[in-house]
């Protein structure tokens, strides 16, 4: 069960909740754990998403700090509106072959028009994996 604020709009948990994230976010088996503008962490398994040595695959990384960064962004922005990623980055520190990644997300900014979340990856022994950066543009529908 997802933890979201007990204020979310119910359009957005349908948006958020009920699609589980989108179909990429489901073909890579991302489990949202706890939601809101502000923090929220998901994970991962590494298996079903590594490149062709058996690591844990660059773009992985980057698909669950951007489907993460942005459901924050979206929940930022509120019911109406919703989250165009505009920017990302991210910085490989370790690699992984087996098991599950966590993520964590923090908003840096939480502006009426941008929101920019810092998104750190680290494996089951809680060592850091790569870190994400990722800026969204708030839009009205």
């Amino acid at each position: 069960m997802t933890k979201v604020p007990d204020d979310l709009h119910p359009e957005l948990r349908e948006r958020l909740l009920e699609t589980e994230g989108g179909a990429l976010a489901r073909k890579m088996g991302i489990e949202f754990v706890e939601l809101s503008a502000s923090h929220s962490v998901a994970r991962m398994p590494v298996e079903g998403n590594t490149q062709v040595i058996g690591l844990l695959h660059g773009g992985a990384h980057v698909v669950l700090g951007e489907s993460l960064g942005s459901v924050s962004s979206a929940i930022h922005a509120g019911p109406g509106r919703y989250a165009v990623g505009i920017e990302i980055n991210a910085t490989h520190s370790r690699s992984i072959t087996e098991g599950w990644v966590t993520a964590t997300c923090d908003a840096l900014v939480l502006g009426r028009t941008l929101a920019t979340h810092e998104i750190v990856v680290r494996d089951d022994e809680g060592r850091r994996l790569s870190t994400i950066r990722m800026t969204n543009m708030l839009r009205d529908r």
